[in-house]
């Protein structure tokens, strides 16, 4: 029987070295540089660059209502390099790594082991929410270490938004790994909605300086929920419930497609 008319429920269900193929996933995460540099320091450097590089970034802003005003730009920053860190795990990495998989056969032979097919996609997971959350990490770090950044107002808040703006950028990667014949196709395809969903999170103009019809069109975007709500958990002007009932219908919806349309075999 061929994997790809294997289906997960049917496929072999040891799980007990799942453990030994997340150290492997994690081995193979960090020997490829590129992963590592984007996913763990991008959301750091693009900071820092940001913070001293644009003029203006550390003068405190007299031109917008509260509870921005007297913030400085890179301030409103801090929030949003989150986002960013779940973006650039979910939209570059996660799709190349399993179109590759695919593209190698690693799927295919996975099948004829004990372990499902399927745990190398709970691997991957594992490792990309590692990542992501080290990314966070040392972001938030540097913010308050360089810049004297004000952390979140609300962090509860702030953990769910990034946890649903994991899942919905995660969500879309598997959808794109899924279907994608090639790794080089599948990035190619990560990086052609990475910078619009970027451009639509605020990264050129942050939330409260962004254009109302853009501010709009990005409330209905995954990434641009996210960052608009991040902005509300990390300097208080109330619930973003729209934004959070966006990200969760991303999510379930990129989960759903991708569960249907996930290809084992090239």
């Amino acid at each position: 029987m061929s994997t790809s008319t294997l289906s997960p429920a049917r496929s072999r269900t040891g799980t007990r070295g799942l453990p030994t193929l997340i150290a492997a996933e994690l081995r193979l995460f960090l020997r490829d540089p590129g992963s590592v540099f984007f996913v763990l320091a991008f959301p750091t450097v693009l900071l820092i660059g940001m913070g001293f590089a644009i003029p203006g970034m550390r003068d405190p802003i007299t031109d917008l209502p509260e509870p921005w005003l007297g913030l400085r730009a890179v301030d409103l920053f801090v929030p949003l390099m989150l986002c960013v860190a779940a973006a650039t795990a979910g939209l570059t990495t996660v799709p190349s790594y399993l179109a590759s998989y695919r593209e190698t056969g690693v799927l295919r032979r996975m099948a004829t082991t004990p372990m499902r097919p399927q745990g190398v996609l709970i691997a991957q997971a594992v490792v990309q929410l590692a990542a992501v959350a080290v990314g966070c990490a040392l972001a938030l770090l540097t913010a308050r270490l360089v810049f004297d950044a004000p952390m979140a107002q609300n962090p509860a808040l702030a953990l769910l938004v990034l946890a649903l703006a994991t899942t919905a950028m995660f969500g879309i990667g598997v959808l794109i790994g899924g279907l994608a014949s090639k790794a080089s196709t599948a990035s190619g395809i990560g990086m052609l909605i990475y910078f619009p969903m970027l451009f639509l999170a605020g990264l050129w103009t942050p939330g409260p300086m962004m254009p109302d019809a853009v501010e709009k069109v990005a409330t209905y975007t995954p990434l641009g929920a996210a960052s608009q709500a991040m902005n509300d958990a990390w300097f208080g002007p109330g619930m973003p419930w729209v934004q959070l009932v966006v990200m969760a219908a991303w999510t379930v919806a990129m989960f759903v497609i991708a569960a249907r349309t996930f290809r084992w075999e090239v």
